[in-house]
């Protein structure tokens, strides 16, 4: 009997767990929200935060957009120009770009870089009690540490976006051009032909709701992380890795909002 019985109890409590898991971050971030309309606003924070997570996340957003459009255009051409189907390249890379790869990939970069980046210090501020000291001044840890990065995450990831869908654009039309020779002409109107405004504002939407997704899970991890060094780096990890799980998901649950028609 104790043999059938563990395995089900076993997958209760895990059951349970996350269910305890998903309260608890629903909870934090409704806390968090709270306060995004009440005094004290510190705008400067908020700016540095967008600077954070943004600007000095741009390089390595740039790089990825631009060469996986130029693996795009590669891969494609490969795959047409067995039914002589070279023309609808140019449409296969600017929509893929814009509406998955550009915010996806973008996302897995911000939240492997700036996530781990809040995770760490956010734990850091745990682990040596500085989240305690602001309390005993008076200031609201979670506004003061929190909200301006769920706002900065919001703001910063589709501009971030916005730049990668130019570059992976721009990747695909210099390999269609200078290595495979099409026409430039003829490409960048193939390209604006099939792009509609639709495409562009569902990847700038998925973007916001990622870059929220990737500050909620660096600061939760780092805002609950304890024991030390090793609390820190295991808050770290987990902030990555539940970010880009989240992420993955929530793409799917957009793109079927978007465009199940």
């Amino acid at each position: 009997m104790n043999a059938v019985l563990s395995p089900v109890a076993a997958l209760g409590r895990a059951v349970q767990n996350v269910l305890g898991l998903i309260g608890e971050v629903f909870i934090f971030a409704l806390s968090a929200l709270s306060h995004l309309l009440r005094p004290p606003f510190y705008w400067r924070r908020i700016g540095r935060s967008v600077m954070e997570i943004g600007y000095f996340s741009l390089p390595v957003v740039a790089l990825t957009t631009l060469f996986t459009g130029m693996v795009l255009a590669l891969q494609a051409y490969t795959g047409f120009s067995r039914f002589n189907a070279q023309s609808a390249i140019a449409s296969i890379v600017v929509l893929s770009v814009t509406r998955e790869l550009g915010p996806v990939l973008a996302g897995l970069m911000v939240a492997g870089r700036a996530g781990a980046a809040i995770a760490a210090e956010m734990g850091t501020m745990r682990v040596t009690d500085q989240i305690d000291a602001l309390s005993t001044l008076s200031t609201n840890p979670m506004k003061y540490l929190v909200t301006p990065r769920l706002i900065a995450g919001v703001i910063a990831l589709p501009l971030l976006v916005a730049v990668g869908d130019i570059l992976g654009v721009m990747g695909g039309y210099l390999v269609a051009t200078l290595k495979l020779g099409f026409n430039g002409t003829d490409y960048l109107h193939n390209t604006f032909q099939y792009l509609r405004t639709d495409d562009v504002v569902s990847g700038l939407i998925k973007a916001s709701v990622f870059g929220f997704i990737i500050a909620l899970m660096g600061c939760y991890h780092g805002f609950k992380s304890k024991g030390g060094a090793q609390g820190v780096g295991a808050a770290t990890t987990s902030a990555v890795v539940s970010a880009s799980v989240l992420i993955l998901g929530l793409d799917y649950l957009l793109t079927q909002v978007f465009f199940s028609s």
